[in-house]
């Protein structure tokens, strides 16, 4: 049986923590910002992990 493939968007999108855990980038940060508060652009640069429901399916995308 062949080796599955990492899907190409999650590996450009997500990253593992040494824990195992998967990191992840807040959305709305690219465009029209000057409506948005300056609290809530400075809290949207920073990472986040993905939410438990969701770490099978990302580990599935992510295999090496």
């Amino acid at each position: 049986m062949p080796k599955m493939k990492t899907n190409s968007g999650a590996k450009k999108r997500f990253d593992v923590t040494g824990t195992g855990k998967i990191k992840r980038k807040h959305a709305y940060k690219s465009h029209i910002l000057t409506k948005k508060t300056t609290k809530r652009k400075r809290n949207l640069t920073y990472s986040a992990l993905i939410s438990s429901a969701d770490e099978k399916r990302m580990k599935l995308l992510l295999v090496e």
